[in-house]
């Protein structure tokens, strides 16, 4: 059964909760990540996210999305789950955005609550999706994709255009941002 982690507003772990109970009309503040992928010529890999899950299912989103289990430090958790969700091994990951947080309510009121810190990384073959979590994927430029977010003409998850916000003040090249200091990790997590 896998487990979550739960924080209090500063980012503490809390305890733990089942993933598979978590999320409802009063989620709690949990922790998570988002991992954004590209290749070399800076195209981002996009998911859709597979049509039979409880949150945003049928839903355009960043590449990969997750929660480190208890104890789990965030760069093994997002390896972990780029291998379950999209079969890719060996990922380099780069941290972008230690301190991202977001709370989202669905249409019939469930909600997600997560302190998210963002990861970058680079690939170089196309992703083998598991059909339990991923629908499909696309390979958009991030050069198109960042402004037709930010113009609310693109549709996506409402955690990846808050987050498209927040990178796209990094610099246009995602290649080329900066790498971001470990210290605005939530206390609940280590590199």
């Amino acid at each position: 059964m896998e487990q979550v982690v739960l924080l209090d507003e500063q980012g503490a772990g809390i305890g733990v909760a089942d993933k598979a109970s978590v999320h409802h009309a009063s989620t709690p503040l949990h922790l998570a990540f988002s991992s954004y992928l590209f290749d070399d010529a800076g195209r981002l890999l996009l998911t859709r996210r597979a049509l039979h899950k409880k949150t945003w299912p049928g839903v355009w989103t960043n590449s990969c999305c997750g929660h480190p289990a208890p104890g789990e430090a965030l760069l093994p958790a997002a390896s972990r789950r780029l291998h379950d969700e999209l079969g890719l091994a060996d990922v380099s990951l780069d941290l972008v955005l230690p301190a991202f947080r977001y709370r989202a309510e669905m249409d019939n009121g469930v909600v997600e609550n997560e302190m998210c810190p963002v990861l970058r990384g680079r690939v170089t073959t196309d992703p083998a999706p598991n059909p339990d979590e991923v629908d499909s994927f696309e390979w958009v430029p991030w050069s198109d994709f960042a402004p037709a977010v930010l113009a609310g003409v693109r549709p996506i998850s409402p955690w990846c255009t808050l987050q498209v916000a927040e990178l796209a003040t990094l610099g246009p090249d995602p290649l080329a941002w900066p790498t971001a200091s470990p210290t605005g990790l939530p206390a609940a997590l280590a590199l």
